[in-house]
């Protein structure tokens, strides 16, 4: 994710042009950070590099947050992460199937409050809003599981693989150490999202810079089977 702090970077462009050379498949940014005809060029560089293309939501008020559904539509994005209210973004999204640009949606699981965003919610809460959201034609859900203020993270994910027979799982926010990665893989979790700790060189402390940090991500995440 080109972000930090849960927003976009300011010269997330500079840094995509150091990024898509080292062969990333899934890049993101968050609907927050940057104006429109940023993310507009950040999405056809994405795609036009042949990776699947992420937007976040993590604006906090509903009307942000469809607002930012329609933006997603808009750019063409292929999946869009975060939200809560599949009923008024569900609709938003089935908008792209006829514009010929389909989105994939993977909501917000749990309570997510604030910004940068903190994960409330129970294990039980996890595993009933993944059940409900898959009934409601979402591709997977997006689980804040390292931003948990209620429960432990990895119970957290077990209770959310375990609801999710056929969806995907996808672990954003706060990942930031290879063995974070290699737990999830553990876990069953179909993808995780890497932003801060990237610019923060704290992935890997030992190979500074973006491209450094990438790479060791990259390494981290090659071998494992469901990541």
């Amino acid at each position: 994710m080109l972000t930090h702090n849960d927003q976009t970077v300011a010269n997330c462009l500079e840094v995509l042009d150091q990024a898509l050379p080292l062969g990333l498949g899934h890049i993101g940014f968050k609907d927050v950070g940057v104006p429109p005809d940023i993310q507009a060029e950040l999405t056809r560089r994405i795609k036009g590099a042949g990776a699947t293309s992420y937007l976040e939501v993590v604006s906090e008020t509903p009307e942000a947050c469809l607002d930012s559904a329609r933006i997603a539509v808009e750019l063409g994005v292929d999946r869009l992460l975060g939200g809560t209210d599949i009923d008024a973004i569900g609709p938003v999204i089935e908008g792209s199937v006829t514009k010929g640009s389909p989105v994939a949606y993977y909501p917000f699981v749990g309570f997510p409050t604030g910004h940068p965003t903190r994960l409330g919610g129970t294990p039980h809460d996890i595993a009933q809003h993944c059940k409900s959201f898959m009934r409601q034609g979402a591709a997977g859900v997006d689980l804040l599981a390292y931003r948990a203020i209620d429960a432990d993270p990895v119970d957290l994910v077990r209770a959310a693989r375990e609801a999710l027979p056929k969806g995907e799982l996808i672990v954003a926010g706060s990942i930031n150490s290879t063995a974070q990665v290699n737990l999830m893989a553990e876990l069953g979790v179909d993808g995780i999202t890497i932003g801060t700790a990237i610019f923060e060189n704290s992935f890997a402390p030992d190979r500074p810079g973006i491209v450094g940090q990438l790479e060791a991500a990259i390494e981290a995440v090659a071998p494992l089977p469901h990541i």
